[in-house]
């Protein structure tokens, strides 16, 4: 990709490319900075407490969309997800619902069963993220 010096450009996978001036010491740089894009039914997964997030990934490998199904309620109960603010608990509900009906129906050819288990991989990501950020570094030392 050619790009003029000091504009910016990005493309659509969320990859954005800003040209800076020379760094001290070296030669010139660009900076980099990489953003996942979510179609809608990802990214309406929602962030649930950790073991409810385990106990959703354990059904969903053995009973395709149900641990999808019972993460729909969550977002009910006051569980986040990247488009409650845009769209609405109730959409981001059916959302979650839709999900889970098309991995129970895909589950015969194998696909909704794949499917139903990164589903459920990707609930226990968010879910170790958000404990991540929730729970403060015990190792790190303050010097004063």
């Amino acid at each position: 990709m050619a790009q003029k010096e000091g504009s910016m450009m990005g493309d659509s996978l969320g990859v954005k490319s800003v040209p800076m001036g020379p760094a001290p010491g070296s030669g010139g740089g660009v900076v980099v900075e990489v953003r996942e894009k979510k179609g809608p039914l990802r990214a309406a997964i929602p962030t649930m407490p950790f073991p409810l997030a385990v106990i959703c990934l354990f059904l969903n490998t053995f009973i395709p969309g149900l641990g999808t199904f019972i993460s729909a309620f969550t977002v009910l109960c006051g569980a986040r997800s990247e488009l409650v603010a845009e769209r609405g608990v109730c959409c981001v509900f059916w959302l979650n619902v839709a999900a889970a009906l098309i991995q129970i129906a895909t589950a015969v050819i194998m696909v909704g069963w794949i499917m139903s288990i990164f589903w459920g991989m990707d609930m226990v990501i968010l879910a170790s993220q958000s404990h991540s950020l929730l729970t403060p570094n015990h190792r790190r030392k303050t010097f004063r």
